[in-house]
This record gives C-alpha cells, structure tokens and sequence, in this order.
C-alpha cells in the first residue's frame, strides 16, 4: 500500500500537468489508455490468461464506470486545487467507506465511529474553505464526489475479490475506465501534443498500472483495517510535491481539516482493529481462502 500510494501520486502530478492542456475526461481516457499495456504486458510474462476471465460481469462493468466518475472529478479537482488540499478532501474516503458498510455490506457500526465519521466530515468542511471566504469551491466538491465514488468502488472491490481474481479486477476496471472515458471525449477531443507531452502519458501509463496492481495486491493480501492507515502518507506526498513543482505550500486551514479527517480516520479504523464485526471476520476468512 506505501508502494501504491507513492505511485499513485506520482500518477496524480502526470494528471495534473496534462489537465492543464487536455479536458479531465481526456485525462481520464489517457490515463486507462496508457495503462493497459503495460498491465496486459505484465499478465503475459507473469499471469495467467485464464484468470482474466471475469465471473461478475455487472460488478466489473459498475466499478468500470464508478472509476471514470471517480477520475473525472479527482482530475478536475486537482485542475482547480492544489494536490494537497484534493487529497485532505479525498481523505474522507475511508470515513464514506465505514458509514456506506452499513446499508451495502450489512455490517454493524457503533456510536463512537458514527461520532467519528461526523466529526471527519466537519474536517472537511473546514478544507472545502480553502480561502476562508466562501463555504464550497466547486474543486472542492469534487474531490469530495470523487472521494464518494471511490468509497462505492473500494467496496466493490471487497465483493469482487471474493470471486475474481486480481488480474480480472484491474484489468476489466482499466478496461472499461478507457472504453468509456473515450466514449464521452469524443465530442471535446483535442489533438495530443506528442513531442511535448509523450513524456507525461508514458509516466500516466506506468505509475497507473503499478499503483493500481500495488493497491488492489494489498486488499487482497491483508484486511483493510491493516493497509488503510497508509493511505494517509498520500498528504505527504501531495505537500511535497505541490512545493517542489509548483512552489505551493498548505494554509492553516487545510492543515487543520486534513488533521481532523486523518485523526478521525485513523479512530475509526483503530475501533475496527479492536471490535470486529462478524461480517468483517466471515469476509476476511473467505479472503483467506480465495488466497489459497
């Protein structure tokens, strides 16, 4: 999950650089596009074919179109915000995750991490101000869509490990990610500047795929309560690279809110550790087994 959420920063730059001459859903389209080599290239030397073969074809196709809706918003939120700033808004991610078991996987949630996931979202309330003279930016609210479909997706992805394998989970996802995303770029399309940007959709293509095989290896390998902590060094990266690209550096404001979100998360995923529920051990048990 370190490797994944360092990839997918990288990715998120690429991302950010390209939007600045191409629309997000381009962008979108771009990144799935660039990935598939490089991921179908990989099933050739290492995999097996067979294991493409998907078992839940409506499951792969919602999750396909649940990433273009998550990319689409998360590119135009980084085009409108600084990378810092989507990601504390995108952080509350894991808070949507736990309020949305409930209702989807059935699972039973306690007072304390309600208190704590309503608390999160005061977090980012406080982030959706990064100037602290309006309430909402329209880049803020969608990088908390995005967060929301990214939320919906990680759950999808819990239902479909059960009985697909890795392989067939990133492949159909990056699949449908590109058919779609190119479908809804046509009317908009913008010739690509290949001599100036081949650089950035070759390094869109790499850090997608490795990000994507690193983070969807970790859920399989281990229960979220474990890898979901490490999500939260994507803040550091994103400071970092906001500083070294483009000479930004966090206000008060998003350094409070991000505080408030990553202590709230980290509460709730300490209080799933402690007390698990008996849907999460039959889920982590039937995930050993599918390992096997």
């Amino acid at each position: 999950m370190l490797l994944a959420v360092a990839t997918f920063a990288m990715m998120d730059v690429t991302m950010k650089k390209l939007v600045e001459s191409y629309p997000s859903v381009q962008v979108t389209f771009l990144r799935g596009a660039a990935s598939l080599p490089f991921l179908l290239g990989a099933t050739a030397l290492f995999g097996d074919w067979r294991d493409l073969v998907p078992k839940r074809w409506l499951l792969h196709l919602v999750r396909g179109l649940l990433s273009v809706a998550t990319l689409v918003l998360f590119i135009y939120a980084v085009s409108q915000l600084s990378l810092a700033d989507t990601y504390a808004i995108f952080m509350s991610a894991p808070l949507l995750i736990t309020a949305l078991s409930v209702p989807m996987l059935g699972e039973k949630v306690g007072w304390r991490r309600w208190v704590a996931v309503l608390v999160g979202l005061c977090g980012v309330i406080v982030v959706l101000r990064p100037s602290g003279t309006g309430l909402i930016t329209i880049g803020g609210l969608a990088a908390l869509a995005s967060a929301l479909g990214y939320a919906l997706g990680a759950i999808t992805i819990r239902v479909l490990i059960r009985t697909d394998s890795s392989a067939a989970t990133i492949i159909w996802t990056i699949l449908f990610l590109a058919v779609a995303a190119g479908l809804f770029s046509i009317a908009n399309w913008k010739a690509l500047q290949w001599e100036q940007h081949w650089p950035w959709i070759v390094g869109l293509g790499v850090s997608g795929a490795l990000g994507q095989y690193f983070m969807t290896h970790a859920f399989r390998l281990t229960s979220p309560s474990i890898v979901a902590p490490l999500e939260y060094t994507a803040l550091m990266w994103g400071m970092l690279f906001d500083w070294l690209l483009w000479m930004t550096t966090p206000s008060a404001r998003m350094l409070l809110g991000a505080s408030i979100i990553v202590s709230s998360g980290l509460y709730v995923i300490y209080r799933e550790r402690i007390k698990p529920t008996p849907v999460s051990e039959s889920r982590a048990e039937m995930d050993a087994r599918q390992m096997h």
